[in-house]
């Protein structure tokens, strides 16, 4: 048996997983998946004040309050983030880093931060979306269809749980005074049918790096609506 931690990306919460974690817990093992804060069910929590070292803290406070250590630790998309502040802070406490189609800061840097990821175009479209659509407060979602899913039952089922994210999560900067993940167990899936075009240069830089294992998944960004049997398979594997 083996502990899994499952960190939603973007938009998304806990819910997300249900699938992968009834997978999981029907092969005996241990499954966690919350929501961070401000985000879903916790949505009440939204405040501009939540940044990116709030939901490292989400996590890693969870993996020490519950005694997880040596546990596969799995981060969606904005997700990937999260868990590289978590690698620099816990370091091989956990087993396994697993970056699901994740946004993953260059080894050698030492300051991240979530729109590190984007293009400037991309950068300014989504200050813009907060200063006015979500009133300096919130980043609000986009349609379902852009996380590569095709299934209308899919499709409708995530668009009515997608939330806004906490404004402040956006360009606020973690510190990575131990190299994030550099040098721990790690994993990379890239979701490839179709590409997500943010991921696309992350799956270029590593997926011929020897520090990587680089596994590829022909299913659309939403790897654990889409394809949930197939990951389950893969993460078992992670133990």
């Amino acid at each position: 048996m083996a502990n899994f931690v499952l960190v939603h990306g973007a938009w998304h919460g806990g819910w997300c997983w249900a699938e992968v974690a009834s997978g999981l817990s029907a092969l005996g093992h241990r499954v966690f998946a919350p929501s961070l804060t401000g985000i879903a069910d916790r949505g009440h929590l939204l405040s501009s004040q939540v940044t990116l070292s709030t939901h490292v803290e989400d996590i890693a406070r969870l993996i020490e309050f519950e005694s997880l250590d040596g546990c596969v630790l799995v981060g969606h998309s904005y997700g990937g983030n999260v868990i590289s502040g978590v690698a620099d802070r816990l370091r091989d406490r956990v087993g396994h880093y697993v970056f699901l189609d994740a946004g993953v800061p260059p080894d050698d840097y030492r300051t991240w931060k979530w729109s590190s990821l984007h293009s400037p175009a991309t950068r300014e479209s989504r200050l813009e979306q907060i200063r006015h659509e979500g009133q300096g407060v919130f980043l609000p979602a986009p349609p379902a269809q852009v996380f590569g899913l095709t299934d209308p039952a899919q499709i409708a089922w995530v668009q009515s749980r997608l939330t806004p994210m906490p404004a402040g999560l956006y360009d606020s900067v973690i510190e990575l005074t131990q190299g994030g993940s550099s040098g721990l167990r790690r994993t990379y899936i890239a979701a490839v049918a179709p590409v997500y075009e943010t991921m696309r240069p992350v799956h270029d830089r590593l997926r011929h790096d020897p520090d990587w294992q680089f596994i590829e998944i022909a299913t659309g960004h939403d790897v654990m609506v889409s394809a949930p049997q197939e990951l389950v398979r893969i993460l078992a594997g992670c133990c």
